[in-house]
């Protein structure tokens, strides 16, 4: 049977998304119960840029499950002497069950590692998504409400990565909504939220998108923000700064948009620039589950995982 990847949420049928965010919730719960799934298989991290949460979760989270881990670092392979990716990809898949990816590149270089199809490769976070990020995000809200159909989330920031993984994600899962407040110029691309949009209209999901903080909506379930600087990459726009500052998720920020009983929650996918996108008073206080967010990075790792190579959901 031909490997699986997973390289874009796009990629995934509506009922695969749900499947997997509920596999991480299970997970979370200990659903594993001693058993090792993924014993006898090896996968490789390749991480060229730097993480600490999701290359943690995906190498704790393959070996829970049984599998081996090997890690290559941005200087490991021989693709930096010239060799070809799919050369490497073709060598690769002889040794490894799956190959997870990190880059702050497009998704192309990932594409030429999926041109076999003995072995899996994952998107770990390219430039233009970060397809298991959401499947975490959705995996809390719905360990949190013990739902995900009615929920509205409430993104404020960057049309960045996270911010295109959550709307594809949205837009799969019946009855649930996201509203992204970005800065202008900074938001998602209309070519891109045409499409996050259809795939909404067929799946009874709404996602919508403006660059206005004064008309944010009212009694969301969760407020959402990521890094303003992904990975710690600079803007060529030296004025960019000043644009941000008024989508800081401020305590008044948060009491604007909660629902009066005390249910909303706060999620920030992490590593934060404090004082930036979201106040100290907003990731450290009540309402915050930004921490339990990054331990589904682990459960949502385990459940792509499973699903890529033992043929799950």
């Amino acid at each position: 049977m031909p490997a699986k990847h997973l390289l874009s949420i796009s990629d995934l049928a509506g009922e695969t998304v749900r499947s997997l965010v509920e596999r991480a919730v299970a997970f979370a719960a200990g659903s594993l119960e001693g058993r090792r799934p993924l014993a006898g298989r090896t996968v490789g991290i390749y991480f060229r840029k730097t993480s600490t949460r999701t290359r943690t979760s995906f190498t704790v989270g393959a070996m829970t499950l049984g599998a081996q881990v090997i890690a290559y670092g941005p200087n490991d392979l021989q693709i930096v002497t010239g060799e070809t990716v799919p050369d490497t990809a073709k060598v690769l898949a002889n040794y490894l069950d799956a190959l997870v990816i990190r880059t702050n590149d497009a998704i192309e270089e990932m594409l030429q590692f999926a041109s076999q199809d003995r072995m899996a490769v994952i998107n770990a976070m390219s430039a233009d998504e970060h397809p298991t990020q959401s499947l975490a995000d959705l995996a809390t809200l719905r360990e949190r409400f013990g739902r995900l159909e009615g929920l509205h989330v409430l993104y404020i920031g960057e049309g960045n990565n996270s911010a295109s993984a959550i709307s594809l994600a949205v837009a799969r899962v019946p009855g649930l909504r996201l509203t992204l407040v970005t800065p202008e110029g900074y938001g998602l691309p209309e070519s891109f939220m045409r499409t996050a949009q259809a795939a909404a209209a067929e799946h009874g999901a709404h996602v919508e998108q403006h660059h206005d903080m004064g008309r944010l909506p009212r009694h969301v379930d969760a407020v959402y923000t990521t890094r303003w600087l992904t990975m710690g990459v600079q803007r060529e726009d030296a004025d960019w700064l000043p644009k941000f500052r008024p989508y800081t998720v401020t305590e008044k920020v948060m009491a604007e948009v909660s629902k009066p009983d005390g249910s909303t929650v706060f999620l920030h996918d992490l590593p934060a620039m404090r004082g930036y996108e979201v106040a100290d008073e907003v990731l450290d206080g009540p309402q915050s589950i930004a921490l339990r967010q990054a331990y589904h990075k682990m459960t949502s790792a385990m459940a792509v995982l499973e699903w890529c190579l033992n043929n799950t959901v």
